[in-house]
């Protein structure tokens, strides 16, 4: 840093001490190092300047660094919004690519579970076919069971009677 002296009257300061019991001496010494002292530590106008246009600097050394950090993010955001549209879009068609095979599946299975009641059906209905036939063979030699013991009655009481 470039420092400009400071504004300081040493005689001035000189004199005031030898007026209170400073030798010239010590007074001069004392002097110097109060010199020292405020050019060393004090910051002057250029310093000053010096500094605001360093912080101006860094600033706007920030300022295109958040741009870009921003612009950055922004980007990877983008990426990312991309990718999960992506992402939905493909688990959109697995769904439906599932739907369409569980829809295969459920017709597969409606038309075997109807092939299967079209075979219980006709089976059945064989069933009861087959239990009508028997039931009239029943019927049929029932009744003629049931003729043979009319006819044997009717004989049997036709027969002269002997006494």
């Amino acid at each position: 840093m470039m420092t400009e002296p400071v504004a300081f009257d040493s005689h001035k300061f000189v004199k005031r001490l030898t007026e209170n019991g400073f030798t010239e001496q010590q007074a001069e010494v004392l002097a110097d190092e109060q010199v020292s002292l405020l050019n060393g530590n004090l910051a002057t106008k250029t310093d000053i300047e010096e500094l605001r246009l360093a912080t101006k600097a860094d600033i706007e050394e920030l300022r295109q660094e958040t741009k870009t950090a921003i612009a950055a993010t922004r980007a990877d955001i983008e990426k990312m919004r991309l990718a999960t549209e992506a992402a939905i879009a493909q688990t959109r068609a697995d769904i439906e690519k599932m739907s369409q095979g569980t829809k295969a599946d459920i017709e597969e299975l409606r038309q075997g579970t109807k092939a299967d009641i079209e075979k219980m059906r006709l089976a059945t209905e064989a069933a009861i076919a087959q239990t009508k036939v028997e039931l009239l063979k029943w019927v049929i030699g029932a009744l003629i069971a049931q003729g043979g013991l009319v006819v044997a009655l009717i004989k049997l009481f036709q027969s002269p009677v002997v006494g």
